[in-house]
């Protein structure tokens, strides 16, 4: 999140009294389409292939949260490039594994230059 981003959000919270986080289902689908500038009919394909996944409402109403809205904003953008959706598929599944890889890497980092102390004592505990 930018920082003007988050100080619109800031400001919109001291202006209506609350806030949403990005990941609360809030919009529904006719809402969400118009955000990402898509049909509606769009946005239900999109989530029959797996590409979005909204939080179901009474097992039938779809809620989407703004981090929904942004993926759905990505596709989009990659739609309009030309790729395929099994082409968006990937690059998606792909954009998620380099994310986890880059968490494994930063863990990895923070236990390479952790100060912390191990003693290992054969025998003991037995």
């Amino acid at each position: 999140m930018t920082s003007q981003h988050r100080d619109r959000a800031s400001s919109a919270a001291e202006r209506t009294g609350f806030s949403v986080a990005d990941d609360a289902p809030v919009y529904a689908i006719s809402v969400a389409a118009q955000l990402a500038s898509l049909h509606p009919q769009t946005l239900r394909q999109y989530d029959r292939l797996g590409l979005v996944t909204p939080t179901r409402v009474g097992g039938r109403n779809r809620l989407y949260s703004a981090n929904d809205i942004a993926r759905l904003r990505e596709i989009a953008d990659l739609s309009a490039q030309g790729l395929s959706l099994e082409g968006i598929r990937r690059v998606l599944e792909l954009q998620a594994e380099v994310a986890a890889l880059r968490r494994t890497v930063a863990e990895f980092r923070r236990e390479q230059t952790s100060t912390a102390l191990v003693v290992w004592r054969p025998g003991r505990g037995r």
